[in-house]
């Protein structure tokens, strides 16, 4: 069935967590960002949808130069394939960026071929699975890109929450963090960050700057394990980051 997702209301307005209606409570201005279900296909979990399926629409919607704003594929403007691809998988990670980067690309919110403006794409993959930790770590580098610090911390916190603790998500944080002077936070993001592999210097490079950087603690050695115990590799790959204002 449709979910028809709340509007008209102002962008700052927060919902206490738990409520029902969008599942972080930021809602796109005065944008009816429409009913998940509406594209007459799906909606489907991105994350766990057949893969030979995603692999097909993609085929069709979602080639390279769709997904790098080139061009088009079935439609006049690559948001419009972007559009579909939303609608079919509202959690698409890549297709919500390539409509974050859109709006900053051609300077139209909605981008042009797009029906709905870019933060109900975002509303619309939370409110379809608010467990998706990823979809949440995009948003929030979406609203640091405008320069909406406090609703990307709240993000991106809300991300981190629910299990993502995922590296983008942390540097993402604590850039947000240092930008309010929260130094303590900051620091403190910026060590999970950077514990977990993340590879930039920028974080750290800024709170050296302003005397709050302090080195990681040493990690202790943990026993060795047998080798029939020993826990595999976790399976990570790299995400988009993004400083304040880019």
């Amino acid at each position: 069935m449709p979910i028809r997702l709340l509007r008209n209301f102002k962008t700052t307005a927060v919902l206490t967590l738990g409520l029902v209606g969008p599942a972080f409570g930021f809602f796109a201005g005065n944008h009816d960002c429409g009913m998940i279900g509406d594209g007459g296909y799906g909606p489907f979990d991105y994350r766990t949808h057949e893969p030979a399926d995603i692999r097909r629409v993609e085929r069709a919607h979602f080639p390279i130069h769709v997904e790098n704003l080139t061009r088009g594929q079935s439609t006049a403007f690559p948001a419009g394939d972007i559009d579909y691809i939303l609608r079919a998988f509202p959690n698409h990670h890549r297709a919500l960026l390539a409509m974050a980067n859109a709006e900053f690309k051609f300077k139209a919110d909605p981008p042009p071929g797009a029906r709905y403006a870019v933060q109900c794409w975002y509303e619309r993959a939370i409110l379809f699975r608010p467990d998706d930790s990823k979809a949440y770590m995009l948003y929030g580098i979406y609203l640091l890109r405008k320069n909406r610090v406090q609703e990307a911390i709240k993000v991106l916190e809300k991300g981190n929450s629910i299990g993502g603790r995922d590296a983008n998500s942390y540097y993402n944080l604590g850039l947000a963090y240092f930008t309010v002077k929260d130094y303590d936070k900051a620091l403190a993001s910026a060590h999970e960050a950077y514990r977990m592999g993340f590879p930039l210097p920028g974080l750290r490079d800024k709170l050296k700057r302003v005397g709050k950087w302090v080195d990681l603690p040493p990690v202790e050695s943990a026993p060795a394990q047998k080798p029939a115990e020993a826990a595999g590799a976790p399976d990570t790959a790299p995400a988009e980051s993004a400083e304040p204002g880019k």
